[in-house]
């Protein structure tokens, strides 16, 4: 079964592809995260494994909301890891995937 991302998820998603190809995603940015900003930006459904990698990143990756250039206005935004964090859903996706619950 399919998981649609819902409009939040495909805006900020939208807004990291925007930003990858301004070239702000850093030598780091992984091909992983441009097919999931492509995928979540295009409104594609995704799968549970998709899901689960999703709830994977975010818990991995919540300190990085507290790095230099994550929130808007502050110096260096958007830093690389918050062009990664919107990739991923952002804030939006994180609170839809949380929602989600997987028969694991």
């Amino acid at each position: 079964m399919g998981h649609q991302p819902p409009k939040d998820v495909q805006e900020a998603a939208q807004r990291a592809v925007r930003w990858i190809e301004d070239g702000k995603a850093g030598k780091g940015f992984t091909d992983t995260g441009r097919r999931r900003a492509s995928q979540l930006a295009d409104g594609s459904e995704v799968s549970d494994d998709v899901v689960r990698k999703m709830k994977a990143y975010f818990s991995r990756h919540g300190v990085d909301k507290d790095a230099e250039g994550f929130s808007r206005g502050g110096d260096g935004f958007p830093s690389p890891g918050r062009v990664a964090w919107d990739a991923w859903g952002g804030d939006p996706g994180e609170r839809w995937v949380g929602t989600i619950d997987l028969d694991d």
